[in-house]
């Protein structure tokens, strides 16, 4: 298992992680997100719905791999948007994403 997914793992025990399109951007809006994570096989438009709410609540954000990778990261199923509510985690996750060498990423 990969540092990531243990740190994606630990974030989700200790309730600092949630998961699913609507439930981050309620969250990005109350301004408790740090960290939004973004499979990269979303939708355009759902891609672009993320991507704007992110930039309008100032949250930093990563596009990373797929759904399902990211789901089997977090023990949840169907999931393409991952908010992480802890500064520490996200600072970790983010250190974590930016340093995968085996993909290519898109950085904002």
């Amino acid at each position: 298992m990969s540092k990531l997914a243990s740190y994606m793992g630990f974030a989700r025990k200790s309730k600092n992680l949630v998961t699913g399109t609507d439930t981050c951007i309620k969250h990005m809006e109350k301004g408790k997100v740090k960290l939004l994570i973004i499979a990269g096989d979303t939708s355009d438009n759902t891609m672009k719905k993320l991507i704007g709410k992110a930039e309008k609540n100032e949250v930093r954000y990563r596009i990373y791999r797929t759904g399902d990778i990211l789901s089997k990261m977090t023990g949840t199923c169907g999931k393409i948007a991952f908010a992480v509510i802890d500064e520490h985690f996200a600072d970790i996750i983010v250190k974590e994403i930016d340093s995968d060498k085996s993909i290519e990423k898109e950085v904002f």
